[in-house]
């Protein structure tokens, strides 16, 4: 598109070309939903069209602004030097280039939140430094989500051949008035632009939108992602300050609504039961896949994928409801193994990750716990062997660890994309486990039950596809897990450990129960103690993956004070158990039958979950006392991280 060139040419070339970008952010918007449509179908019926597109012009006027200021600029300086032709190519394209990124990461996240159910932020870039699989994995998702290749393609077709520019070789026939108009646009576009990347209006931008902003528009936490786009939540996480006090309440009141510190009733006299503590933690294993749990589910015909869990759970320790409290794998270690929950980005992406941490196995040595972690990827992959030494583990062991190890068939084993197969490094982690000196904390984590969603070939004809890919890798892993306890019941250790199982996170789910902002958290947590020591069955309440320290810790009478923001699920009364989110600005706690949704400043969403499990139906009231409990929570999170108090 030519525009004739007059002392308004460059100015009318800004304004349709920006027009242009808007189009674009707004069709990849329309791809994003329509790519995470399982995500937002259950609530959309309730969000209000005005709302989200009026937010989606906010924060995508702050990305528009934020990434053409410069291109702008360029075009309405006051020099004769704008309407040249080599001056013309080079802002064509700086403004291509520049929105053609945007339209690739746009689309690129509407397939990478299906993992993790929220626009990506800058910490993405830290936790996958160390992945040498990233190419491969990026060229299969190119093959699977075609579709979006091609529009990713039109779109940025669309930029280039509707540009729009200056008739080319010519000048402004009235050098002053051309002067005087691109001076008077460019002091207006400044304005302009400041209000925009504020996300506010002239009359209104003494606070930048953030993250958290995006829930004005829309219902449920998950749903921001809907008016937000990926350039901005990029943009506006690089570098921040993560965590600051909020002073909701001083010191002495802080302490007397929650505390994390723990301090056991026994003392370091008291003999410790030396239990050996093994933690498995199984890769995107959502509460839905198993039977146990969903016996109500389909009119009670629901059977599940995980016929060994299900078996397992019937004679281990569990409770009604159970939760993770995070969305992706980063989340997860310091949740289960630190008892540090997920609060507005992962603990050890940022740089409080060098304090100090109370972390399980660290707790245990103080007792003369040998430990290791386990985990089948390569090492240093996702920063977990960076983690789980910050909290004590004595040794890692990962693909390079197995590799070497002759009794095992090394590479051969490895999935092509992730990790080795789950089934022989669980057998792995058994063996190794038997050289190990007693009493030991073990943690795994393992790897096939993940995308790209592939299992070994000998098991593909066993497990075949069914209603979603997830469904064959849950059962390959269950088995896996199946084969690993045949293994441990026949070693010399088994009888004296406690085993817990639970998942790093949720993944693809098709009942709209888990699809709630609450319930794409539910997750397995069971105790297994073969000796028969410890209770058995459901027991009433809520058990988190932040409890798991805790008690643990409690079990095995540990005679030392530590922080824990979880509770010894033992010694809590039911009633009194809670669990804890965090999901694009909003907090949820949950506490009985009722969850509150939490902004930093405001309750913004009360739900009554006995009567409204889908969470359809907002109360009005808002209860001080959970209100209280959960800014205590935040509050000694906050602090804490700030001033590197998450040991004693």
């Amino acid at each position: 598109m030519t525009i004739k060139t007059s002392s308004y040419s460059n100015i009318i070339a800004v304004t349709v070309n920006l027009a242009l970008a808007y189009l674009a952010y707004l069709i990849c918007r329309i791809a994003y939903v329509w790519e995470n449509w399982d995500l937002f179908a259950p609530g959309w019926d309730q969000l209000s069209f005005a709302k989200l597109m009026h937010g989606s012009f906010v924060f995508d006027s702050s990305a528009i602004f934020y990434t053409n200021t410069l291109y702008a600029i360029l075009m309405l300086m006051p020099i004769l030097a704008a309407q040249r032709r080599w001056w013309q190519v080079m802002t064509r394209w700086f403004f291509f280039i520049i929105n053609s990124l945007a339209v690739i990461i746009n689309l690129c996240d509407a397939v990478y939140s299906q993992f993790t159910g929220r626009r990506t932020t800058s910490t993405f870039f830290h936790e996958f430094s160390n992945e040498g699989n990233l190419g491969s994995i990026f060229f299969t998702e190119l093959l699977n989500h075609w579709y979006l290749v091609l529009l990713g393609a039109a779109l940025i077709a669309m930029l280039w051949l509707l540009y729009a520019k200056t008739a080319e070789n010519a000048t402004s026939p009235n050098h002053k008035q051309y002067y005087w108009t691109q001076s008077v646009a460019l002091t207006l576009f400044l304005a302009l632009s400041f209000t925009a990347i504020r996300g506010g209006t002239p009359w209104k931008v003494l606070r930048p939108v953030n993250l958290g902003s995006a829930n004005n528009y829309v219902n449920q936490p998950h749903e921001a992602a809907i008016v937000l786009n990926t350039p901005f939540t990029l943009i506006r996480t690089v570098g921040k300050t993560t965590f600051s006090d909020p002073g909701y309440f001083d010191t002495n009141t802080l302490a007397k609504i929650y505390t994390p510190v723990h301090t056991p009733a026994c003392d370091s006299a008291t003999v410790s039961q030396r239990k050996n503590i093994v933690v498995i933690i199984v890769e995107s294993f959502a509460r839905e896949y198993t039977g146990f749990y969903n016996r109500t589910l389909e009119n009670g015909n629901y059977k599940g994928y995980t016929p060994f869990v299900d078996s397992l759970l019937g004679v281990s320790l569990t409770w009604e409801h159970t939760f993770a409290n995070g969305r992706k794998s980063i989340d997860a270690m310091p949740s289960i193994l630190a008892s540090i929950p997920m609060f507005v980005e992962p603990f050890y992406m940022t740089g409080y990750s060098l304090n100090r941490v109370s972390g399980l196995p660290a707790e245990l040595a103080k007792e003369g716990y040998s430990s290791a972690f386990f985990h089948g990827a390569e090492n240093g992959s996702m920063g977990f062997q960076d983690f789980a030494h910050s909290i004590g583990f004595q040794k890692y062991y990962g693909r390079t660890e197995y590799d070497a190890d002759t009794r095992f068939n090394g590479e051969e084993d490895f999935d092509g994309t992730w990790a080795i197969w789950d089934e022989p490094f669980l057998q792995f982690f058994a063996t190794k486990m038997s050289e190990m000196q007693e009493p030991f904390v073990t943690a795994v984590f393992t790897a096939s039950s993940h995308h790209p969603f592939v299992i070994p070939e000998e098991y593909r004809d066993i497990y075949p596809e069914e209603e979603m890919v997830m469904h064959k890798c849950i059962r390959y892993t269950d088995n896996a897990l199946r084969r690993f306890f045949a293994t441990a019941a026949k070693q010399e250790w088994f009888k004296n450990t406690i085993f817990v199982l639970c998942n790093d996170h949720t993944n693809m789910t098709n009942h709209d129960l888990y699809r709630t902002p609450i319930g794409v958290y539910s997750g397995p947590v069971l105790i297994f103690d073969p000796s028969g020591s410890l209770p058995r069955g459901v027991m009433k309440g809520i058990a988190q993956q932040i409890d798991i320290m805790p008690t643990l810790l409690g079990i095995v009478q540990h005679p030392y004070p530590f922080v824990a923001f979880g509770q010894d699920l033992l010694n809590t009364h039911p009633d009194s158990t809670w669990t804890v989110n965090y999901n694009s600005g909003i907090y949820q706690y949950l506490c009985g039958d009722t969850l509150i949704q939490f902004d930093g400043e405001h309750i913004v969403g009360t739900y009554d979950l006995r009567n409204d499990p889908l969470m359809r139906h907002p109360l009005h009231s808002k209860p001080a006392k959970h209100e209280n409990k959960l800014k205590a929570i935040v509050q000694q999170y906050m602090k804490r991280m700030a001033e590197d108090k998450l040991t004693l």
